[in-house]
């Protein structure tokens, strides 16, 4: 681990200003940060510790939505009582995430933060266009198997590693931060970025800038939602698939619907274009079936990752007919 300065603050603006400086790093829950640095892929020279910055508080909005505090912990926003009754996605995502350990440190903030998973992004010892934009991914024609098959480039195919900005995605969550230049909200939509050729810029955050809260919008789907996450092994591992899916029914006809997928791509996948059509129209086995293959359509599968398009497909189905209480009568199975 690198040698590094350490500052501690409780004010916002002090927190900002002191990250001014060249190689300094946010440190708040630290269970991605800490990792990074021992395994020498993070070398902040300063680190500002946030955790005493008053942004822990899970509050409603004026509109009917929930402000959740960056600092919240996984824990804390998972059990509290107003996220499992009414954005029940968000609870059963972050519940599927981590063991309960991990939960009750890492924070909300940091979840979005997360960097990828990709072994080769953390073995210092090999080429990564994350780590080193330039050097090349081996992960190209190497190990492939947890990598992307939508949204990647010819500069990177790792995938974002986090079950909870599924969750947010697919709600239309957004995203406070505050900056030298103030404060502004982004769409979650619009938080994360693909790898195009610049992989190791991971968000649209600007240097500068502190994530203060994730707002979640009044509609919740707490009656017809599901989380489906496909992973190598039942206790706690990274998704191979994960699909989040949220429904809101008038009987069999669907009025709005969302999905957004994990464990596929360099950013939570939401393909907004392919849930239009469902809108308006009775929730059938071919309608979703339809919705799938048209999310895949573009999907491209390499060495070790082909069989996640197929996959994908069903986890897909299965989401749904988990979210809408209905049986497609296609006995999809999910494994991997």
């Amino acid at each position: 681990m690198n040698r590094f300065t350490y500052d501690r603050t409780d004010d916002v603006a002090q927190a900002v200003a002191a990250h001014r400086a060249k190689g300094a790093a946010f440190l708040a829950g630290g269970t991605n940060l800490v990792d990074l640095m021992r395994e020498g892929v993070a070398t902040p020279a300063r680190l500002v510790d946030i955790r005493r910055l008053p942004l822990r508080e899970i509050d409603a909005t004026s509109d009917g939505g929930l402000r959740i505090g960056a600092l919240a912990t996984n824990t804390a926003v998972a059990c509290h009582e107003t996220v499992m009754q009414r954005y029940p996605l968000v609870s059963k995502s972050i519940l599927a995430g981590a063991s309960p350990q991990i939960r009750n440190v890492a924070t909300i903030g940091g979840n979005l933060l997360q960097r990828t998973r990709c072994l080769y992004f953390y073995d210092v010892g090999t080429p990564c266009n994350k780590r080193e934009p330039g050097t090349g991914c081996p992960a190209m024609e190497g190990v492939n198997r947890m990598h992307a098959i939508l949204g990647a480039s010819n500069h990177c195919i790792a995938v974002h590693p986090s079950d909870l900005c599924v969750a947010l995605s697919a709600l239309d969550a957004s995203v406070h931060v505050s900056g030298e230049g103030g404060e502004r909200v982004l769409p979650f939509a619009d938080f994360h970025r693909l790898p195009g050729d610049t992989p190791h810029i991971d968000t649209n955050l600007r240097d500068d800038e502190l994530i203060t809260a994730v707002e979640l919008p009044p509609e919740g789907f707490a009656s017809n939602h599901t989380y489906v996450k496909v992973r190598d092994r039942a206790s706690y591992a990274f998704a191979l698939v994960a699909v989040a899916v949220g429904l809101a029914l008038d009987g069999d006809v669907v009025r709005d619907v969302r999905c957004a997928l994990g464990g596929v791509a360099h950013k939570p996948w939401r393909d907004r274009a392919a849930e239009s059509p469902l809108r308006g129209r009775p929730l059938s086995r071919e309608s979703v079936r339809e919705f799938a293959a048209a999310v895949v359509r573009e999907a491209c599968g390499r060495r070790h990752n082909a069989f996640k398009i197929e996959l994908t497909t069903r986890a897909i189905v299965r989401a749904f007919e988990i979210a809408s209480r209905r049986d497609f009568g296609e006995g999809h199975e999910v494994r991997p």
